[in-house]
């Protein structure tokens, strides 16, 4: 009879235990599921470093899982993924051609640096986008190809948004480069590690922290929602909103990690990046039309920014994606002298888009460099950073650097004795 009523209450309380054990258990599967390994999601295109993200219809999902990508020099590095479960993968479907043929034909390069051009449109190759290098030190748009996509009205900026938000979160005081930021449980991440990897819920939560009036605040200081160029035939301003975006789109958060509900131009990311290249001179930009109109340069200064004593801080971010982070593709193509960067992928309407804007830092000067490309599922930000380092490859192999030294002495040289 003992037994008996032993057995009964073991069935009685079977459904009880079973229940348990399943939570436990996805309990414990959600909890390694954010530990997948980061390198698995970079080798895929589509889901590259926490920079993609899903379709619209999933935007509005809180869930976010945080991956550990291993250690470097002691340091835990840990990125942000997509929300969605591995059960239920998305795959968004791409209407954009990677490989469109490049409108060419209203590009005006009487006044361009011909050796820095050409060394664009061999990097750009078959490549459906647009290459914008620019002199820090004075403005000057050394190069343009594809000049009518350049000077549209632009895109949506994705991740290199982040850079944006990273300096006007220094400049408030609410972070340094090395500030642990917690993003859940014992999970923390810095600004260099954020950056190198390209880490959405970092941004997330500094976006939340800044609030949507500082956030529009700093981007507008740095040249986003104004034109970038003086009076350059054909530019198109790019927008920032006045309103945040609503909360069930992501809010403030999403627009930081994002630029969700901001239009970009490929000239307004290569001004702030060159600013930061420079020690923080917003400059008009310039495209000279002739030999003459650049001899006859004169630099244009927008504004000063004070962000010089954080370029440090966030420099070392941009020069960790190179090295290890999201735009390492580059360092396959080129080496030789530092570069610091930022990449950025996101999709729209079926078409996709990958941001590098970077600046080689040389012993003879800098060069800021924005590649921007337009497509389909071959698109996206490291693409565009292999492509950005056979560019510096290219100017590499042809003494550029060291040439272009060497001319601005002569010319030195001939305005002291004049």
């Amino acid at each position: 009879m003992k037994r008996f009523s032993t057995l009964i209450a073991l069935v009685l309380l079977a459904p009880a235990m079973l229940l348990a054990a399943n939570t436990t258990t996805r309990r414990h599967t959600h909890a390694t599921d954010k530990l997948q390994d980061t390198a698995k999601t970079a080798r895929t295109p589509h889901a590259v470093h926490g920079s993609v993200r899903t379709t619209k219809a999933h935007r509005s999902m809180a869930g976010a899982t945080v991956r550990r990508s291993g250690s470097r020099a002691g340091v835990r590095r840990v990125a942000l993924t997509g929300g969605l479960s591995r059960h239920h993968k998305v795959y968004e479907r791409f209407s954009g051609d990677s490989f469109a043929a490049n409108d060419l034909s209203g590009d005006v390069t009487a006044g361009e640096d011909p050796v820095v051009r050409q060394a664009a449109l061999d990097a750009l190759g078959n490549m459906h986008g647009t290459v914008v290098a620019i002199d820090p030190g004075n403005g000057r748009i050394l190069a343009m190809v594809n000049q009518k996509l350049a000077l549209s009205g632009g895109a949506e900026p994705c991740s290199t948004i982040k850079v944006s938000v990273a300096l006007a979160a220094l400049q408030e005081g609410i972070i340094t480069a090395d500030t642990p930021v917690n993003l859940g449980g014992h999970f923390h991440m810095n600004l260099t590690e954020a950056l190198a990897h390209s880490n959405n819920l970092y941004f997330e939560t500094l976006g939340r922290t800044l609030g949507f009036e500082k956030v529009r605040h700093y981007a507008m200081q740095f040249g986003l929602g104004e034109l970038a160029g003086y009076n350059i035939d054909g530019e198109q301003l790019g927008t920032y909103p006045e309103t945040e975006l609503p909360e069930k789109l992501g809010g403030v958060g999403r627009m930081c990690s994002f630029g969700e509900g901001v239009n970009m131009t490929p000239l307004q990311l290569g001004a702030l990046v060159a600013s930061i290249a420079n020690g923080g001179t917003l400059y008009y930009l310039q495209h000279p039309k002739t030999p003459n109109e650049v001899m006859a340069l004169q630099p244009r200064v927008k504004r000063t920014l004070e962000i010089n004593k954080y370029i440090p801080e966030i420099s070392s971010g941009m020069q960790a994606a190179v090295q290890y982070g999201t735009a390492r593709s580059l360092k396959v193509n080129f080496n030789e002298i530092p570069v610091l960067g930022k990449t950025g992928t996101c999709s729209n309407n079926g078409t996709r888009y990958g941001w590098f804007a970077s600046y080689a830092d040389t012993q003879y000067g800098r060069i800021v460099t924005v590649f921007f490309l337009e497509g389909g599922r071959a698109t996206f930000g490291p693409k565009a950073a292999e492509l950005t380092g056979y560019f510096y490859r290219n100017l590499w192999q042809s003494s550029y650097f060291a040439k272009a030294q060497e001319t601005a002495e002569k010319q030195a040289a001939v305005g002291a004795s004049n």
